[in-house]
Order: C-alpha cells, then structure tokens, then sequence
C-alpha cells in the first residue's frame, strides 16, 4: 500500500494536480462474508493511517467485476444486438453469482462476451441513465457506491 500512496503523490506532484482520494479496485473472487469485511476493513485502516483525511472508495467486486454489470442487463443487447441475458441471472443477488464471467460468456450468444467487453457494457449503462436504477443487489457494488456518496 505504501508503494501505491508514493505512486499517486507523485503523479499528482507530476501533474501539478491535489491528491483527493484513491479508489481501489479488486474482483475478489469471493462472496462479500467475513473475508471481504476483513479486506475492507483492513484496505480502509491502512490508507486512513497513511493518508489522513483522505477520501477512498473501495471496488472490491464481489466474485468480480462481471457480477456487477449482471445489474445492468439492457446495457448488454446495446453493446452487441444479439446479446441477451439469461433469466435466471436477473434481478439475483449477483454477488452470489459465483465466475459471472463465464456464466455470461455461455449465456449471452454470439459474439462471446469477453472481458474486455465490460467497460463497454458499463459505459452503456451509464449512458442509458440504467446507474441509478441496478436490476437486483450486490452489496459490495452497493458499498462501492456508498464510499463514492461520501466524497462530496
């Protein structure tokens, strides 16, 4: 962690920018249980103790980042038409949805979902206005989002 405080001070000296926060990404491979408490917890007091006062939010994906994306199910079709989310992966906990990255690459049809995909489907359901809204739960998408709320 103190390697990836020294990178982003430096990069913001480099940039002649002010250093605000750090969000931290992670597909955890796991549900959100006592291990990604512990995680999060400890992410949280590391960076507290290092950078006091510092802003951070926490992307701890649940299993990974393909099960948050399971939340945006009309953001798929509109990165490839033929694309369609199977329905016994809708309105779940997608947190619970155990390598969503697979489960998607069998169930979307052709072309193969790939996870180079995934920033497209985010950046449809964004511009779809679909953020707002997230068809079923994911607690540690929910938590992601909390972390983000407080940085006003």
């Amino acid at each position: 962690m103190e390697v990836l405080v020294g990178k982003a001070r430096a990069k913001a000296r480099q940039q002649r920018a002010e250093l605000h926060g750090f969000v931290v990404h992670e597909d955890l491979d796991g549900y959100t249980n006592a291990d990604y408490e512990r995680i999060r917890g400890t992410l949280a007091a590391e960076l507290a103790h290092q950078c006091p006062g510092f802003r951070t939010a926490f992307a701890l994906a649940a299993w990974e980042t393909e099960g948050w994306l399971l939340l945006f199910p009309e953001a798929f079709p509109r990165v490839h038409p033929r694309w369609k989310v199977p329905g016994h992966l809708l309105d779940k906990d997608t947190g619970r949805v155990k390598d969503a990255k697979e489960e998607l690459k069998r169930g979307l049809g052709l072309p193969l979902f790939r996870e180079s995909d995934g920033p497209a489907v985010a950046r449809e359901a964004q511009q779809q206005g679909l953020i707002p809204s997230p068809r079923g739960t994911n607690r540690s998408y929910e938590d992601f989002v909390g972390d983000l709320a407080d940085w006003d």
